[in-house]
């Protein structure tokens, strides 16, 4: 799968049936985009500093085309403006999905830089020493493949999670879970059933615990959102979070808790924006990050 053709073609072409929303979870999504940088594009793929001082996001045009990674700091009670963040490469270069790594020393996030074509997304990591942002390294195979990964994330035991539509797996997109061995090399795993399966899962947000996963996934209509839990070994799939039928969604952002759940979706009048959800009905955990 390439996400660069792929994700118009969701967002202009399919159509098709709805799937039945969680039973426990309560109503539809809100909008959450801060004014500041919501713009006539497309703003998705949110991730924030532990201190919740600084917000990286893709932003996009209207047609979630062009990736960019912009970051906001919160200055004087507000988010700033969006900016070029130091590691991020110039345009016509495409990156996009960037994802803090719970202590906020280092961002893993997508690039087409090393491609001529600018088709290939690598996952890239960059560290942060205080406001400084180090030169991004492009990860080794078995990380990066062929084809494009996508949605890196991390959980607080440093395992890597993302999408890949490489060869071997069991649909048209799968996820898959990497972790370092005790030499440094990092070991690949499809998840494997209920998470992959013979659709297209492309995207996997997951909690710091690794036991509470989102999946972005195309099950023949458009993409949506599908939550899973670990109680045990195994993964257990919990049902769709609500969300439009009628747009596709992408970016999934778990709360520190895995309380509540950011991601986005189109909305009429703006293009592509950010929406909020709790996932625990009456959850009190304060997030986002208030500026």
């Amino acid at each position: 799968m390439n996400k660069v053709h792929f994700i118009p073609a969701v967002a202009l072409a399919l159509a098709g049936a709805a799937y039945p929303a969680m039973p426990d979870l309560p109503d539809m999504p809100v909008r959450w985009t801060p004014d500041s940088i919501s713009s006539p594009g497309y703003e998705a793929t949110p991730t924030f500093s532990p201190d919740g001082r600084s917000m990286l996001f893709l932003s996009a045009s209207k047609s979630f085309t062009d990736w960019r990674i912009m970051e906001s700091r919160c200055i004087d009670g507000q988010w700033s403006a969006p900016y070029s963040p130091e590691f991020a490469a110039n345009p016509p270069v495409i990156e996009a999905d960037p994802g803090m790594t719970p202590d906020g020393r280092g961002l893993y996030f997508l690039s087409a830089r090393h491609d001529p074509k600018g088709e290939d997304f690598d996952i890239y990591f960059a560290r942060r020493e205080g406001d400084e942002w180090s030169d991004p390294v492009r990860l080794p195979a078995p990380v990066n493949s062929p084809e494009a990964e996508l949605l890196p994330r991390v959980d607080a035991e440093g395992t890597l999670y993302f999408g890949s539509s490489r060869a071997g797996g069991y649909g048209q997109g799968d996820i898959y879970i990497a972790r370092r061995d005790g030499n440094g090399r990092w070991q690949v795993a499809n998840a494997g059933p209920p998470i992959s399966t013979g659709a297209n899962e492309y995207e996997a947000e997951i909690s710091r615990d690794g036991r509470t996963m989102v999946v972005v996934a195309d099950r023949g209509s458009r993409s949506h959102l599908y939550l899973f839990r670990k109680p045990k070994e195994a993964w257990i799939e919990a049902g769709r979070i609500p969300s439009r039928d009628d747009v596709f969604q992408v970016g999934p952002l778990l709360s520190p808790r895995a309380e509540k759940l950011l991601f986005a979706q189109a909305e009429p009048d703006r293009s592509g924006e950010i929406f909020l959800i709790d996932l625990l009905p009456g959850s009190r955990e304060a997030w986002p990050p208030k500026c």
